[in-house]
């Protein structure tokens, strides 16, 4: 197991993972710094403690709002199928 220091918002996070993710983590860790600095760019300054529930708020929600929304709707289906149906006709 390694450990890895994830800074957020200038303050450095000791985490543990897998030997050969450490790579992974700090990459996630640099994802989670940014989207912290826009909502605090957004709101202006906060405690730590106000911040880590904020944005973990800000990203479940946007968790949610992506599984939630179908990434193509009944009605685009049907279109496609309808002009993939006549470039078949046309190619007959």
């Amino acid at each position: 197991m390694s450990v890895v220091s994830i800074p957020i918002v200038n303050r450095n996070y000791p985490m543990g993972c897998e030997d050969g993710q450490e790579g992974r983590l700090i990459e996630l860790g640099r994802m989670v710094d940014m989207r912290a600095r826009q909502i605090l760019d957004k709101i202006g300054p906060l405690q730590e403690n106000a911040l880590l529930a904020t944005l973990c708020i800000v990203l479940i929600d946007e968790i949610q709002n992506k599984s939630q929304k179908p990434s193509v709707s009944e009605e685009d289906l049907r279109e496609i199928l309808a002009r993939i149906r006549e470039i078949k006709h046309k190619l007959s």
